[in-house]
């Protein structure tokens, strides 16, 4: 039997409350079996405040699946030298599970845009695509432009579904974590934890005081 897998893939940096809520909302309205999380290679150009290493942000994932038997967590774009293309790593996951019918998951912004993605019609013929809709009014673009893609890749499979919005992003989230703000409404609470016993997204000079007091 066929199995259909939804991949997630991101920075997660740090993986949220709202990241969950989105692969919740994607595997019950398309009826998925499960849902796999893809962290993104580091970023060498961003300092650590800003950029977790990736086995950190790796282990931040699977400690948030383990809530979930539906979710697993793959580190292969981390594992993968150089810049990981979405392709890629559906040529990767095809061959390695052939078994498997792959749904992309992406951000309705990203749909509006995928056909400037590298090798976007490969991409439609080896996965279906489905774009998480959260704002209001944007429903008539992102079907118009589903249609023009199912177009140009006859046989394509792309879904928008509307999701409520999670008040939640990375961004702020780094922020809170910087200035000590309370944010364990937006994180699993053993996502809280290890990034406080890892001293994450922290300036250096935080870190190295840290240490130091740790030393003495």
């Amino acid at each position: 039997m066929r199995r259909r897998i939804g991949l997630f893939g991101g920075s997660f940096n740090p993986i949220h409350n709202g990241h969950l809520h989105l692969a919740a909302a994607v595997k019950r309205g398309l009826k998925l079996d499960g849902v796999l999380l893809m962290p993104a290679g580091s970023a060498p150009h961003k300092s650590t405040a800003e950029y977790a290493p990736a086995e950190h942000r790796m282990e931040l994932c699977r400690i948030a699946a383990k809530k979930y038997p539906w979710m697993a967590v793959s580190d292969y774009e981390i594992r993968k030298n150089g810049k990981s293309y979405t392709v890629e790593t559906l040529r990767a996951l095809t061959e390695a599970h052939p078994e498997t019918d792959w749904t992309l998951m992406i951000g309705s912004d990203m749909l509006l845009t995928f056909d400037q993605w590298y090798c976007w019609q490969e991409i439609l013929q080896l996965a279906g695509v489905c774009a998480v809709s959260r704002e209001i009014g944007d429903l008539p673009e992102l079907l118009s432009k589903a249609e023009k893609l199912q177009a140009a890749v006859p046989g394509a499979e792309i879904r928008v579904l509307r999701a409520a919005a999670f008040p939640a992003s990375s961004t702020e989230i780094r922020e809170k974590l910087r200035n000590h703000e309370e944010c364990s409404c937006l994180l699993p609470e053993n996502v809280v934890q290890y990034i406080c016993e890892n001293h994450l997204y922290r300036t250096e000079q935080e870190c190295e005081n840290s240490g130091q007091s740790g030393a003495e």
